[in-house]
This record gives C-alpha cells, sequence and structure tokens, in this order.
C-alpha cells in the first residue's frame, strides 16, 4: 500500500499524462530539458512539504476555511523554494520566472491537499507528493527534452545533432508545446491501451 502511494504518480495517474493537471507551467516553461527539470523539481519539494504540513494540521482546519488555509501553506513553501532558487541557481530562477510564485495554485498541488494530504497521515501524504511530484517532473522532461532536441538539436544544452543541423524553430516557440504535448499524449495514450488489450 505504501509503495502504490508513491507509484501511482509516476504513471497510473501522472498528473500531466494522465490528469492533464498543471498545463500552464508544463506548455510555457519546457522549452528545454534543463526547465523543465528544474520546474519540476521546485513543483515537487512544494509539493512534498505542502503535503506533509496539510496532513499534520489536517484535523484542526475548520471545513468551511480549508482551501485558504492550504494556499496559505503552500504560499509559504512555494515563497521558501523561489527564494533558495533565487539565491543557488539564479539562472534558472530568471528562466522560469513568474511560474516560480505560479506553483502557489498549480492544480495537482491543490488537488493532491484534498484529495490526499487532507485524508492521509504524514507518511502517506509524503510519499504521494513525492510520487506525484516526480511523475510531474519526469513529464516536463520528457516535453522540455524534445523540445530542446527539436528546436536547438540539443538535450541538456549538449548539442547532440552538431552545426548542420537546421532546427524546427517552431518546437522551442509556443505552439511547439501543444504540438510535442499532443505527440506525446498519444504515444502515452496507445502504449496504455494496447498493455490494457
Amino acid at each position: 500500500m505504501k509503495i502504490k502511494n508513491f507509484t501511482n504518480g509516476l504513471v497510473k495517474e501522472n498528473p500531466t499524462f494522465v490528469q492533464l493537471l498543471g498545463m500552464c507551467p508544463t506548455l510555457a516553461v519546457t522549452t528545454s530539458s534543463v526547465n523543465g527539470i528544474g520546474m519540476g523539481l521546485a513543483t515537487t519539494a512544494v509539493l512534498v512539504c505542502s503535503n506533509m504540513a496539510i496532513s499534520l494540521i489536517r484535523k484542526v482546519i475548520p471545513s468551511n476555511v480549508r482551501i485558504p488555509a492550504y494556499v496559505i501553506v503552500i504560499a509559504s513553501f512555494v515563497t521558501a523554494v523561489g527564494m533558495l532558487m533565487e539565491a543557488f541557481s539564479p539562472d534558472l530562477y530568471d528562466a522560469l520566472g513568474l511560474f516560480i510564485p505560479l506553483i502557489v495554485v498549480n492544480c495537482i498541488i491543490l488537488a493532491r491537499a484534498e484529495a490526499f494530504a487532507s485524508k492521509n497521515n504524514i507518511g502517506d501524504s509524503m510519499l504521494d507528493g513525492l510520487g506525484m511530484g516526480l511523475g510531474f517532473t519526469m513529464s516536463l522532461t520528457i516535453l522540455g527534452s524534445v523540445r530542446e532536441f527539436l528546436g536547438n538539436g540539443s538535450v541538456f544544452g549538449i548539442s547532440l545533432l552538431g552545426s548542420s543541423y537546421q532546427p524546427a524553430l517552431i518546437m522551442i516557440l509556443p505552439p511547439g508545446a501543444f504540438l510535442a504535448l499532443g505527440v506525446l499524449l498519444a504515444l502515452y495514450n496507445s502504449r496504455k491501451m494496447k498493455k490494457a488489450n
């Protein structure tokens, strides 16, 4: 049961490919692998910490103010993560820009707070947050890698195709995010359907 709390977010209930949550950062910041993994790990840190905190205080929060209480808890951790990123990784902080503070209202974090952390113990809530966060990180990194590879011929900033490669610049522009995500969703769902049959 404990391991299921962790593994659900990786594949079966992946926030991006299955639940289609957190689409704003998914589409906006995945112009490169580094941006994808950076945003994913920042979200994971907030998700794990907020799940644990909400699970810890769930019995003392009145039900009529639970959502505002969750937002305050989440905002505290987002502020801390943002400050740490700005101090230790200013380039990534600048690249992600406005999307770091917007983690506060990320559907994944609010959904896990309401659906899981508010009903389960601290250990299970931590595993759930870690699984969902790493699933989100994995999907953003894959999407960022596809877009960077097709748009620049590189992955994690390492050129793979040399100077003769003619990049598909559309892939690092906003329409490229929709195209790449659509193809990845189709591949994910076709694989899932084959497994079911």
